[in-house]
């Protein structure tokens, strides 16, 4: 493969979670396999307004990106063009992230930026990790459907996602690149040897939003799990914990659920997955995510439901159960299952982390093929 200039348009640090951390992996994957590649990314990406937590940290999550410009802000559309206009001289490729129709107006700036310079060859692909959101506005699908018309190339992280990219870019488009979403795992710092025994304590992490399911979970913790056995939901609640520790008192879980509200920074990742035996990922729908790896990074099983890309990376009864998404019955079976005698130190022996290059080298080829 010859090499490629890329540029990479998305958030780096000292943005945080996986986008960011994509971003930057996807970045040094590239200049390792001898593309030469360089990061735009943000001043100010999404008007507060819009995120209700934290946007950014104080400490990296891995290694970053040393060609890395700051420069993007959604209040200056006039740097949006001219960024396009530099990156259409300077690359063979300009990859824009999608994460959020919010990014869409920027992107179409640096479209229009690319497009404006004649002599420019570079072609511009749509990296998309959620080709819609999860809780959808009306507006989304215009403006999802107006970048992935205008750009030449698209790739998706499931099939599913592919045939919606494709639905949106019309008749005629060239179809988007299906790859799987490659690990990008926070740096956390080595992995403790798990204690023997049982913790009776299971973990649920990441943003807590609708679609992830937590009320599902808390239903079936009630239903399904003993007595004895405890959740942690830990992350931020993009509407406030009030309605889930609501849910948990009127469910009689008062004493075995903690709410931990907040973004949780890598080293504290480590003690959370010591406290717990299990992983539960209870999503009513996905696209893809890295906390099946994550938690497997950390010696964990995990019960996870059957939505989007979660049950590729989970072998049923042996480092995992699978569930049915959105069903509190299903869910419940899968903890009675999970808590069944032996099935803990079963399921976590069973365990193994993930090897990396071989994702990445067929994401890298799959993305310069799109």
């Amino acid at each position: 493969m010859s090499a490629a200039r890329v540029a990479l348009v998305g958030p780096v640090h000292p943005y945080k979670g996986g986008g960011a951390r994509h971003t930057t992996e996807l970045a040094h994957r590239l200049r390792a396999a001898g593309h030469p590649t360089a990061v735009e990314s943000w001043r100010a990406q999404y008007p507060a307004a819009l995120y209700p937590g934290t946007q950014t940290v104080d400490e990296p999550e891995g290694e970053p990106y040393p060609g890395t410009r700051r420069e993007l802000a959604w209040y200056r559309p006039d740097g949006w063009w001219r960024a396009g206009r530099r990156l259409a001289r300077e690359s063979d490729l300009v990859v824009l992230t999608l994460f959020s129709p919010v990014q869409v107006p920027a992107y179409l700036g640096l479209l229009a930026g690319v497009r404006s310079v004649r002599a420019g060859a570079a072609r511009v692909v749509a990296l998309c990790h959620n080709v819609l959101p999860h809780e959808r506005r009306a507006v989304d699908v215009s403006l999802v459907r107006a970048l992935l018309r205008r750009v030449d190339g698209a790739l998706a992280h499931s099939a599913d996602q592919a045939r919606l990219a494709e639905g949106l870019r019309g008749p005629g488009a060239r179809a988007p690149v299906t790859a799987v979403l490659p690990p990008h795992l926070p740096a956390t710092g080595p992995v403790a040897a798990p204690e023997p025994g049982e913790r009776r304590h299971l973990l649920f992490l990441g943003i807590v939003r609708p679609y992830k399911g937590v009320d599902v979970l808390l239903r079936a913790l009630a239903a399904g799990a003993p007595d004895d056995v405890a959740l942690t939901v830990a992350g931020e609640f993009w509407g406030g914990t009030g309605e889930l520790s609501a849910l948990a008192a009127e469910l009689g879980l008062a004493d075995r659920v903690r709410l931990r509200d907040g973004y949780v920074p890598a080293e504290e990742l480590p003690g959370l997955y010591a406290a717990a035996d299990a992983v539960v990922l209870p999503y009513r729908t996905a696209t893809a995510s890295q906390n099946v790896w994550l938690a497997h990074q950390h010696g964990l099983p995990v019960v996870a439901t059957r939505a989007g890309a979660l049950a590729d990376h989970v072998r049923e009864g042996v480092d995992g159960l699978l569930c049915a998404p959105g069903d509190v019955d299903d869910l419940a079976r899968a903890l009675r299952g999970f808590y069944a005698p032996g099935a803990p130190e079963r399921l976590r022996a069973g365990v193994r982390p993930v090897d990396p290059d071989p994702y990445w080298a067929d994401y890298i080829t799959r993305l310069l093929a799109a």
